[in-house]
């Protein structure tokens, strides 16, 4: 087994994810203000903060691709075609979706540079700011829960992961395909999650001792397939 593809790869990406992610989100949500209730104070601020974010969401995303990666090297020639499909399209789409929420919140900042005193009574604002949380709230989320639906049907299906985990995994999955919120602290169910699967994948890994009898478990599928 290749390092790239090893178990403890995708519990340390997945660890790296879940922090950058989480601490990203939680920036951003202290930083900015209810939408109702403020009228970009945030900006003068905050805007620092935010940006740093918004850098940090950047890296959290690389993480996440290669989390994804490493995943779907453990099935193997388990794989199954539609389901992995699934999988990686809806994690493709949360992290191209996270990636288009963060980059309008700092061309908000940004555009405050520009103009500080007349930026925040503009329209653009306000669009700005209801996309961001259209994208967090409703699309981002039913991204994620697609993502947990799909892995959680492949470790049914293959076993590589405790029939358990799958189905923690389920629940999780619906509360984020049918809760209707506009809190980003719903988000963080997510990251959650990914920190569950890492910590057991680093469990289980440092516990294995690699021995014959691996290897020849790792080899049956190879060998059953030809």
């Amino acid at each position: 087994m290749t390092p790239a593809s090893s178990p403890r790869a995708a519990g340390i990406t997945g660890l790296l994810f879940a922090i950058l992610f989480s601490v990203s989100v939680v920036i951003l949500k202290v930083s900015v203000n209810d939408v109702s209730g403020e009228g970009g104070q945030w900006l003068a601020d905050s805007a620092g903060s935010v940006t740093f974010a918004i850098g940090l969401m950047a890296f959290a995303g690389i993480f996440f691709l290669w989390f994804i990666g490493v995943v779907r090297a453990r099935l193997g020639r388990l794989e199954d075609q539609f389901f992995s499909a699934v999988f990686l399209g809806s994690g493709l789409l949360f992290l191209a979706m996270v990636f288009v929420g963060t980059s309008i919140a700092g061309a908000i900042v940004m555009g405050y540079q520009r103009d500080p005193s007349g930026f925040t009574d503009s329209s653009t604002y306000w669009l700005a700011r209801d996309i961001i949380s259209q994208i967090f709230s409703i699309y981002a989320l039913r991204m994620a829960a697609v993502f947990l639906l799909s892995q959680a049907t492949l470790w049914l299906r293959t076993k590589v992961m405790p029939r358990w985990m799958a189905l923690i995994t389920y629940p999780l999955a619906l509360l984020l395909l049918f809760v209707f919120t506009e809190s980003f602290w719903v988000v963080l169910v997510f990251p959650a999650w990914v920190v569950l699967v890492s910590v057991h994948i680093l469990i289980v890994s440092f516990r294995r001792r690699p021995d014959a009898g691996d290897t020849a478990a790792q080899t049956a599928p190879d060998a059953a397939s030809d």
